[in-house]
């Protein structure tokens, strides 16, 4: 007998990563060979390596989540509905490190490699993940001929009203950071986008093997390694940087990540992190990261806006603030200008030009994830909240943050 497994509802080898949240997955007989009823039983099961990832499992949409789950599949090739998540504590350190397994008694007749894929803290990634991000972020720029000059054109002087100073500064950048990610995952799909955390010391970001060292003049240096040494923006050649602190230590007058999340348990008091630590972060430096018109010149900008996001997406699950038709979950200020209503699909990925929005939509539909249909091709400011599908399953994004539990 044989089973096959479908990850993410999907037999695409891209679509065999599962975070904290439930991802649906299926079962079915493919070969009823030595079957003697109309169903049988298969127990499903998780195997990692010594330093893998670990999944749990669920039958339905609701209830605890569990090392194994069994199963009654009928044998004419009907599928049957289970759900999978990784263990919270315990995500993947490279692609396949935990195996799914289907057996009927002591039988192996089913088995798929999987990756618990979450966003990592950047500073304690281990020298492969470090390798395998940096190396796939200098692909998508490939010297300055690659895509990556579409995510340099979204974050300018002329789209900065689109992405901040209102309530929709949260939302736009966790799009824009998504469809970055999900770019660079369609080069290297066991990457995912790592945060700095900037209230922390964070030395192992600041190397020659990572993003790099600045000398005396701003000028970043790479390792002779490091595939970032090529970046090129704008172009320019390498990346301008002047730290303003001992990039050793975490940078001065930041808020901490426990006085960020208590800046209010309302979204109109929360997002007041755009100016702190948000803005402070970015004006520790010297150089184009500090500035909102060049400031997606350096691979650090998505580093630092990826903590950012993690801290709205903690602050979240502390207050249980992804329902959008929550008053206390978005500041639905009549007030708010065009794309930053809830309501409002967000530019540029719904291609509108003029009236309000740039003159420009580069680009063009979000990435599309092989897990998951959320947020849609052109998403709006609503569905940016959801981003775990904790209150409807379909609106979760594929995501997830490693000490940030699902809801």
């Amino acid at each position: 007998m044989n089973v096959e497994l479908q990850i993410n509802n999907s037999l695409s080898g891209r679509a065999r990563f599962v975070s904290w949240a439930p991802s649906p997955c299926r079962i079915r007989v493919t070969n009823p060979a030595g079957a003697t009823t109309p169903t049988v039983s298969v127990r499903i099961t998780g195997r990692s390596t010594a330093t893998g990832g670990v999944v749990l499992f669920r039958a339905g949409t609701t209830g605890t989540f569990q090392t194994s789950v069994t199963l009654t599949v009928p044998i004419n090739g009907a599928t049957v509905p289970f759900f999978v998540a990784g263990r919270f504590g315990r995500p993947s350190l490279g692609n396949g490190d935990v195996t799914i397994e289907a057996r009927t008694g002591a039988t192996l007749v089913g088995s798929v490699p999987v990756m618990v894929r979450v966003r990592k803290n950047a500073n304690a990634l281990t020298p492969a993940e470090r390798d395998r991000f940096v190396s796939a972020f200098a692909q998508l720029n490939n010297q300055g001929a690659g895509s990556f000059t579409d995510f340099r054109d979204m974050h300018t002087s002329v789209s900065s009203p689109q992405a901040h100073g209102a309530a929709g500064f949260l939302p736009w950048h966790r799009a824009y950071l998504l469809d970055l990610e999900r770019s660079l995952q369609a080069i290297d799909p066991s990457v995912s986008l790592p945060y700095w955390r900037f209230d922390q010391p964070a030395p192992n970001i600041f190397t020659l093997e990572f993003l790099g060292v600045s000398n005396a003049l701003g000028a970043v240096q790479f390792g002779p390694s490091n595939p970032l040494q090529f970046w090129r923006t704008d172009g320019v050649q390498g990346v301008t940087r002047r730290p303003f602190f001992n990039t050793s230590v975490a940078p001065p007058g930041l808020l901490t990540e426990a006085q960020t999340l208590a800046l209010g348990t309302l979204y109109r008091l929360f997002r007041g992190l755009e100016g702190n630590p948000h803005g402070s972060a970015h004006v520790s430096f010297g150089g184009s990261i500090s500035s909102i018109p060049t400031a997606a010149r350096d691979p650090l900008f998505f580093l630092l806006h990826c903590n950012v996001d993690r801290l709205w997406a903690k602050w979240q699950r502390n207050n249980a603030r992804f329902d959008a038709a929550q008053v206390a979950s978005y500041d639905t200020n009549p007030g708010n200008p065009v794309g930053h209503r809830l309501p409002d699909t967000m530019w540029p990925w719904n291609g509108v030009t003029g009236g309000g929005r740039p003159p420009t939509a580069p680009g063009g539909p979000m990435a599309p994830s092989p897990s998951t249909t959320a947020p849609g091709p052109q998403p709006r400011v609503q569905d940016c909240l959801d981003y775990q599908g904790s209150i409807t399953a379909g609106s979760r994004m594929g995501f997830d943050y490693d000490d940030v539990r699902f809801a």
